[in-house]
């Protein structure tokens, strides 16, 4: 869903300018052309109950148990009924109680947003929203002027309003600190960074305005509007919004882990509903695949629903397109929409064969061994379609122009889901993607890499379209006056893209030359002691007095000063990275604490630039102490530059 979790951050990706595409245009992305021979496909497997019973017994089992991951609920619905729907592991494993598909709850974490986009939808449909209005026509606040251009509840459903991240409340663990949807709305707006329309970048925060409009246009409070008009219609009585669990669900909760060898976590509360408070059954969720699989069942007419599926914005020629809501997944032939969902916990999958009747969706109650469920369920992803969908795969050749597009392609990238007025840019900087043009003309990303953790290598098979050695993924780019605009993979274009770095989060540069500062000024302040130490032992006095003095003790003070403020946020970062609920404000205080360090530590980096400019302008000082002063000084004007830059000096804490 989010996944603030530092890593998650780090990775995120994509960004371009989005070529719309017309309501009506319900095709698949299209293969790339080629007269190459193709590759047979295996025979397709019969999609029936014991088959694919047969294929998860062999499959989950053994995957939980290397992954360190507790219990998974896998359902495929075909046709308007449930095929099968299977509990695999344990819901609590401390009482080894099983997961059961039918009485066990999970966290679908974004999935989630599929609900809030069909009850938007069934506004639209009942004449009371309008796709492309501005929204602060139904708001009870003002979404601040930007870029001349309003928000459209449409730019919010293909993710394109353009605010930055979030993730302060975003995932609470103390109901105390929860607020009713209203409030949590209007907490914060984040501040707008692309026009409307013009850069895919994944928006909690749109999503959950969405439902607050929902709320405010049917009068009735989100959840209870979900429970009255998509539950009870669909019969999906082990479901909602509600957070904490109302007792009668309450003893149905799986236990959530980050491992199942480890205790499990508390309940998330996701104060921002809209985007991911959905707690339900796999049972429940195969109503509710059911329902779309009938092109809106109960919920929507027919007209009102395929707009949902259609392809309603496309960034890249090559890959899947951007639905109202559902993103494409397209492969093999056949038209995919769905959507994923990550708590901190718990990480799931929804995907519709739209033209086949065919749904699959998956949750798993741990995030595993080296984030083992997120490889799990795109593989079961992939290779269920290959099992029952198979197509000949062609054998692509290399694109002549692929030594080329390799040299311009390489460079740093980073993700249009970030923020550029808090904390959080420094994710951007630390979580950068490399691309690397490789001798045989293929190109790695460093930050996407298959279940060896090994970066794949991607080889172009046409203008600027890249696929991985297994043939199983695309990677695209857009480029502009032989510059590269944006890149993304698979399902992520249509939401988040890789954009290139500016020069001024450049890890290519800023990385090496924060390494040289950092050490310039350790061994600065190290020396300090030591020297005293030294001095002392051998009753030297130094004949430095007066200024030169409290100038050389203000220098060695701001070294010591960056080393407390490195360590101050390596702790934090620490802190986050182990669960994205510490972004819950108890954070707050130690950050305004190392805020006074930094301006400490400014005030120190003018000591330190008057001090060198004192060493080399006064007679008799040796050449190696007007350098190691200039280095000092300038060590601290880089890394207070950094820090200023990534926002870790603000006047406010809303991120």
């Amino acid at each position: 869903m989010w996944k603030v979790r530092l890593l998650a951050l780090l990775m995120a990706a994509l960004a371009s300018v989005a070529a719309a595409q017309s309501p009506a245009d319900l095709k698949p992305t299209p293969p790339v052309p080629t007269s190459a021979p193709e590759s047979p496909p295996a025979p397709a497997s019969t999609l029936t109950k014991a088959d694919v019973d047969t294929w998860l017994d062999g499959y989950m089992p053994y995957a939980l148990q290397t992954g360190d991951i507790a219990g998974a609920v896998v359902v495929v619905v075909k046709d308007g009924q449930v095929l099968t729907q299977r509990g695999f592991g344990y819901a609590d494993v401390k009482e080894k109680k099983p997961v059961d598909p039918a009485g066990t709850l999970f966290r679908p974490g974004s999935i989630s947003k599929l609900f809030t986009w069909t009850a938007v939808m069934q506004q639209v449909q009942a004449g009371k929203l309008d796709l492309d209005r501005d929204v602060n026509d139904y708001l009870d606040y003002k979404i601040p002027p930007a870029f001349g251009k309003p928000i459209t509840l449409r730019h919010i459903m293909t993710h394109t309003p353009g605010f930055e991240e979030t993730a302060k409340y975003l995932l609470l663990t103390d109901p105390k600190l929860a607020k009713p949807l209203g409030e949590a709305m209007k907490r914060w707006v984040p501040t707008r960074i692309y026009a409307p329309g013009q850069i895919p970048a994944y928006s909690n925060y749109g999503a959950s305005m969405a439902g607050y409009i929902v709320e405010r246009v049917s009068g009735e409070p989100f959840a209870q509007y979900i429970q009255n008009h998509i539950f009870t219609p669909l019969g999906m009585q082990h479901s909602t919004f509600v957070q904490p669990l109302p007792a009668n669900l309450a003893g149905g909760m799986s236990k959530g882990y980050q491992q199942a060898s480890k205790e499990p976590q508390p309940f998330e509360i996701i104060d921002m509903s809209p985007a991911g408070a959905l707690s339900a059954t796999g049972a429940d969720m195969a109503q509710f695949m059911i329902a779309h699989l009938a092109h809106g069942g109960p919920l929507l007419d027919k007209a009102t629903a395929e707009q949902m599926y259609a392809n309603a914005n496309t960034p890249y020629p090559g890959l899947p397109a951007m639905g109202l809501g559902f993103y494409h997944e397209d492969r093999n032939g056949r038209r995919i929409v769905g959507h994923g969902g990550d708590t901190d916990v718990f990480h799931s999958d929804l995907h519709l064969f739209i033209d086949d009747g065919v749904g699959l969706y998956m949750s798993f109650n741990s995030a595993g061994r080296e984030a083992a469920a997120h490889v799990l369920r795109e593989h079961i992803f992939v290779d269920f379609t290959d099992r029952y969908f198979p197509q000949p795969k062609p054998e692509l050749p290399t694109a002549p122009t692929a030594k080329e597009h390799a040299r311009l392609m390489a460079g740093h990238y980073i993700s249009s889901r970030g923020s550029e007025t808090n904390f959080m840019r420094l994710f951007s900087l630390l979580g950068e993607a490399q691309i690397v043009a490789n001798d045989d003309d293929t190109i790695t990303v460093s930050a996407l890499r298959n279940a060896a953790q090994v970066p794949k290598r991607w080889r172009e098979v046409g203008p600027w379209l890249w696929q991985d050695a297994e043939g199983k993924e695309r990677l695209a780019a857009v480029v502009k006056d032989g510059k590269v605009v944006m890149f993304s993979i698979g399902a992520y274009a249509p939401i988040i893209e890789f954009v290139p770095a500016p020069g001024s989060l450049n890890a290519g540069w800023i990385t090496p030359v924060m390494a040289m500062a950092l050490g310039v000024l350790a061994l600065t302040a190290l020396s300090w002691p030591v020297v005293a130490l030294v001095r002392r032992r051998y009753r030297y006095t130094p004949g430095i007095t007066g200024r030169a003095l409290v100038l050389h003790r203000a220098t060695r003070a701001a070294a010591w000063l960056v080393l407390v403020f490195v360590l101050g946020w390596g702790i934090m970062l620490s802190v986050i990275n182990n669960g994205v609920d510490a972004l819950d404000g108890r954070l707050d205080i130690w950050m305004r604490l190392m805020q006074l360090v930094l301006l400490a530590t400014i005030a120190g980096t003018v000591a330190a630039i008057w001090n060198a400019y004192d060493i080399a302008t006064r007679a008799g000082r040796r050449p190696w102490s007007i350098v190691w002063a200039v280095l000092v000084a300038l060590s601290l004007v880089f890394l207070v530059w950094l820090a200023i830059d990534v926002k870790l000096l603000t006047l406010t804490l809303d991120f």
